[in-house]
């Protein structure tokens, strides 16, 4: 993949997202128009909400298509990494919308458990509830299922809604059928409960939304394929300190360190920084914005193995995660290598003096500089 597939691909997803809340959008209205007409005509509280829901699943599509062109916008001197968070704040404001429908539909059914009304069901409004519900089903699914191909919080959490609400139309349908077999009325009853399910749905959506904007933990698999892809490289020895900062779905910018050798030319560190940058982003669509370097001692024989003893005793003890970086000068008379020290532990700074204080007794002829590091790309400990 190059980098203009890359910018062909996100493209080809805006034109995806937006298609598919197109169809969402038209499904939407159809279905309320005829719930409405029909929750009219029969009295039934339980279906003018259901309606309701769907006028609200359909501006939630309307937000979804806004979201993702405003997130399409090219980075600015305001916004150097882009815009593609505005499709987090998309997601957050169908989640509100949900919440809305839920707390609003809550309040008017309690209003009619209160104050009944006689439903007047006919075998017409019977069978465009369950022509509804199929329509629902097959929507939930598709919207969802591209939500995930794509990457799309907005229509997830539209898919996800779609799918709710077929439960709600079933459980509407279910209340007719009762209601004519045995001319027991408990659509007020389960129009309330409905609403406690949208607004459980409405709130985890709205969970889920503030944690991506928030920031989250880099997926761990994502993180894992971006080490092996730069490992990968003949003269990198080793990499670490991986960084992402998300702005977006699929829109990583982050930093790494590489091990090269310290036989290595200026010249050969520039082309060989410049081609991972490149092939992780046509691979990954990741930016890495800096790539540091730690030297690794290549020709001295016994610089090798002092750094192998001194990784025996580092990793040796309790809580340590990882020792990488390390470098012998002679003649600075210095040693210096970074550990990381995992969260467990009760104190890190005494973790990290204990390892020093050893050692500088090992080695007291030599300069210690070592660095407590955090690897923001790991599993949790």
């Amino acid at each position: 993949m190059t980098i203009s597939d890359v910018v062909d691909s996100k493209k080809q997803r805006n034109q995806t997202i937006v298609r598919t809340s197109v169809i969402g959008i038209m499904a939407n209205i159809l279905l309320a128009l005829f719930k409405a007409i029909v929750g009219i005509m029969t009295h039934s509280i339980a279906i003018t909400m259901d309606a309701v829901n769907n006028i609200s699943d359909a501006a939630s599509s309307v937000i979804t298509i806004v979201g993702t062109k405003l997130a399409a916008k090219k980075p600015d001197r305001k916004h150097p990494f882009g815009h593609g968070r505005a499709e987090y704040l998309s997601a957050l404001v169908i989640s509100v919308i949900v919440l809305y429908a839920g707390i609003t539909s809550l309040i008017e059914s309690i209003g009619k458990i209160i104050h009944p009304d006689v439903p007047e069901y006919t075998s017409i409004s019977l069978v465009i509830v369950a022509v509804a519900i199929v329509v629902k089903i097959v929507m939930g699914r598709y919207v969802k299922s591209v939500g995930e191909k794509v990457n799309s919080d907005s229509l997830i959490n539209s898919g996800a809604d779609a799918s709710l609400d077929a439960v709600i139309s079933t459980a509407t349908l279910a209340a007719a059928i009762i209601y004519l077999v045995a001319n027991i009325s408990l659509e007020a009853y389960l129009a309330a409960i409905i609403s406690v399910i949208i607004i459980k749905s409405g709130i985890d959506m709205i969970r889920e939304a503030l944690s991506r904007i928030l920031g989250e933990r880099a997926d761990m698999q994502l993180a894992k394929d971006i080490k092996e892809a730069v490992n990968s490289y003949p003269d990198v020895s080793g990499c670490y300190d991986l960084v992402l900062n998300n702005y977006g779905p699929n829109a990583y910018n982050g930093s790494i360190h590489i091990e090269v050798p310290d036989t290595y030319s200026a010249n050969e560190l520039d082309k060989l920084i410049r081609k991972i940058t490149v092939d992780i982003y046509e691979k990954f669509d990741v930016i890495l914005t800096a790539i540091g370097v730690y030297s690794v001692n290549t020709t001295d024989l016994e610089a090798m193995q002092i750094r192998d003893h001194i990784m025996e005793m580092v990793m040796q003890q309790e809580y340590v995660l990882q020792m990488h970086g390390f470098y012998l000068d002679k003649e600075e008379m210095s040693i210096r290598f970074d550990i990381v020290i995992s969260f467990d532990a009760k104190d890190r700074g005494a973790v990290y003096q204990a390892i020093a204080d050893m050692i500088a007794k090992e080695y007291p002829q030599y300069r210690l500089e070592m660095a407590m590091d955090t690897d923001f790309s790991e599993s949790e400990d």
